[in-house]
């Protein structure tokens, strides 16, 4: 933790562990600081226990262990949590959760009950000013698109002036394209009002697009607290390695802190978290914009398999011993399966695991998460 984010710490979650069942924790030993003005993602498969995590700040979930802190005051510890509607905390579900009865007007004010008449009224025009739906304050729910409600629960969320605004996959409802556009319209909003938010999302495009860090989460624990590059670049273990991106692990021999034998040919990169002894058997991660296509190149492959994405090409390449890497060509680079392409492999940083079985070749799984 830098010490600008120590000096600007809003959030702290220290040791939290809470679940359903108090013997079978869904979260266990959680910790994490977000700094004011902060965006930050929660990011994992479904039932890795984010949501969990966002229900525990929100107050909606009892921690059995641990401390949540806002501002320096205490949310929840064992045996004690502040109430939902104390906490200055909003929170935006998936499904929106808009009154049908009321109106958009009457939804955003919703949060403001017991305020003075006039800044009920205030408020609530700046709010539905704010996100751009300030011609439909008298239209109900049933009349508005999917990312017209998404707006009015952001702007209800809003109203009440909350310290920090959490996100709980608000956007998995939407098409592709409008909750990339609504997503990054959202994290706009939030910072141009100088709030803090944490979205919680299986989307890993979604979770770098928003985040200024990025919380990777499995199986209850906090397995990766970085920004995208270094999540990407330089992931802490196995399982972010293989969870983050696309890429294959290659087995290799280590030469020196910057240089791998591998079936690939020697690779030399900056060196990662791992430390490796000359001789010793390791994992390398080789990312598809590591391969490169080479003329002349001793290394030459063989297309297996290729899937066309618009301004590039995702190939599968197959080595002549087996081995097989991903590359990303570009789209007017047009090879067909069953070719012959000469490539370099040319990673910016280099990788490096322990690898157990020296003479296996180790897949990472896609980036796409359900």
């Amino acid at each position: 933790m830098n010490d600008s984010v120590c000096a600007d710490l809003l959030l702290e979650l220290e040791a939290v562990t809470c679940g359903y069942d108090p013997t079978r924790p869904v979260v266990r030993g959680l910790s994490m600081r977000v700094a004011k003005g902060e965006m930050v993602g929660l990011l994992g498969s479904s039932g890795c226990g984010k949501t969990t995590v966002l229900r525990a700040i929100a107050g909606f979930h009892p921690v059995v262990s641990g401390q949540i802190t806002l501002g320096g005051v205490t949310l929840s510890k064992s045996g004690f949590s502040l109430p939902p509607e104390k906490r200055r905390v909003g929170m935006v579900f998936q499904d929106y959760a808009l009154f049908p009865h009321l109106n958009v007007e009457q939804n955003v004010a919703y949060g403001l009950k017991g305020a003075a008449k006039e800044l009920i009224r205030t408020t609530t025009r700046e709010m539905l000013e704010l996100v751009g739906l300030e011609s439909m304050a008298r239209r109900h729910p049933h009349e508005l698109s999917g990312g017209q409600q998404q707006r009015v629960a952001l702007a209800r969320a809003l109203a009440p002036r909350p310290e920090l605004i959490l996100l709980d996959e608000p956007f998995s409802n939407l098409d592709v394209d409008l909750r990339e556009r609504l997503g990054l319209e959202v994290r706009q909003i939030l910072i141009s009002q100088g709030m803090t938010g944490i979205l919680v999302t299986h989307d890993q495009r979604e979770a770098f697009a928003w985040g200024d860090r990025v919380g990777v989460v499995h199986e209850g624990t906090l397995r990766q607290w970085g920004t995208p590059y270094e999540l990407y670049h330089q992931p802490a273990d196995l399982f972010v390695a293989g969870f983050i991106g696309q890429g294959t692990f290659l087995s290799g021999t280590c030469e020196g802190v910057d240089r791998v034998r591998t079936a690939a040919g020697v690779l030399q990169g900056r060196p990662g978290g791992y430390t490796a002894r000359v001789g010793d058997a390791v994992r390398v991660l080789i990312r598809p914009d590591d391969v490169q296509e080479e003329e002349g190149s001793p290394i030459v492959t063989r297309v297996v398999r290729r899937a066309f994405q618009g301004a590039s090409t995702l190939y599968t390449l197959e080595l002549d011993s087996g081995c097989q890497l991903q590359s990303l060509f570009p789209s007017h680079v047009d090879h067909a399966v069953g070719d012959r392409v000469a490539i370099r492999v040319a990673p910016d940083h280099l990788v490096l695991f322990a690898n157990p079985n020296p003479g296996l070749v180790y897949e990472c799984r896609p980036s796409t998460l359900d």
